[in-house]
């Protein structure tokens, strides 16, 4: 009784503990600060200067995304590449990301990582792999078709058997001397 009243009171005493260690699940979850939320959509060439500058960008290459009601206020419209299209030898502030430090990310940056969706340009056009694949596909259920309908089976000798072919086993006087079978012909 004892032992389990003590074990009772540990437990107690490090849910108190780690309840006063802890964070919030919401605290927690909040990495972003108010800075680097996206503001409201730029209106005028000062907000979208000001925009640019916010995301290290050239007031000429800075685009937010439309205003259509999603709520991607002046974050900017990044080209939809992935990260297999940046050069592996370089000097990357982050280099599993490929990403230098203060450049914007994309708003879809999960979906543009190395293990997900490549958009980099591929050696062999699109219309030439549809026609290897479907062309394989059809080679491939033509030559099942003609197994099937042509079968061919391999080439079988006689069942070979030692002992002058079983002979005292199969029932062979053992008086006579059994003539010699040859499997074989020089």
């Amino acid at each position: 009784m004892a032992a389990a009243l003590g074990g009772v009171l540990v437990v107690r005493c490090l849910w108190g503990a780690a309840r006063r260690t802890a964070p919030l699940g919401a605290r927690a979850a909040s990495g972003i600060t108010k800075d680097m939320l996206p503001g409201p959509y730029p209106r005028t060439p000062e907000e979208r200067a000001a925009a640019a500058k916010k995301y290290n960008m050239l007031v000429e290459d800075y685009k937010p995304y439309p205003d259509d009601g999603m709520g991607y206020g002046d974050y900017p419209m990044l080209p939809n590449r992935s990260q297999h299209e940046r050069d592996p030898w370089y000097e990357w502030d982050h280099p599993d990301l490929r990403l230098n430090w203060g450049e914007p990310m994309h708003w879809d940056f999960d979906m543009y990582i190395r293990n997900r969706v490549d958009t980099s340009p591929t050696a062999i056009s699109w219309d030439t792999m549809c026609r290897h694949l479907f062309g394989f596909i059809f080679f491939m259920g033509f030559m099942f078709w003609v197994g099937e309908k042509y079968p061919s089976y391999q080439p079988v000798g006689p069942k070979q058997y030692p002992y002058n072919n079983l002979y005292l086993e199969r029932g062979g006087d053992p008086s006579k001397e059994p003539e010699p079978v040859k499997h074989y012909v020089i």
